[in-house]
């Protein structure tokens, strides 16, 4: 009888001791930030689309086609890993489109696509402070604010 008393109050202390340290712990995270998570198939569609945008940008001078490939990225996938390439791309084909530069005529007005090539610099920079496309919005937010 004695043994069994020494036993369930051994277990009792033991348990008040655990659930002490457990919660001393402090409180655990659950999973790592959303911000930060990334879909890997939305990734991959999104570096697919990515990859289209370079070809018709670079390759073919077809920034109305680049543009498109550009805008379905930003609203697809706004965490996508390289939007700063995805918002450089898009600043540029609204910028020449509105110059009347590369193969295809622009549906909208020069000055919307100005308006909107800032948008596009605007928020690279504001987003993206390190990236390698950064130098080259800050010269064509210069010329579009002479231009102005």
């Amino acid at each position: 009888m004695k043994r069994t008393i020494f036993l369930l109050t051994l277990l009792s202390i033991m348990t008040v001791l655990s659930t002490g340290m457990a919660t001393s712990q402090g409180t655990v995270k659950q999973g790592p930030d959303q911000a930060t998570v990334r879909d890997p198939e939305m990734e991959k569609d999104s570096l697919s689309n990515l990859e289209k945008a370079r070809f018709y940008f670079n390759g073919r001078h077809a920034y109305k086609a680049s543009l498109a490939r550009c805008l379905e990225t930003m609203a697809g996938d706004p965490t996508f890993s390289k939007m700063d390439e995805v918002l450089y791309i898009a600043g540029e084909s609204s910028f020449r489109l509105s110059t009347g530069k590369g193969k295809q005529k622009p549906d909208e007005n020069a000055t919307q696509l100005k308006v909107d090539a800032r948008e596009y610099f605007s928020k690279l920079l504001k987003d993206f402070p390190s990236s390698k496309f950064k130098k080259s919005a800050e010269e064509d937010l210069k010329t579009l604010e002479t231009e102005k």
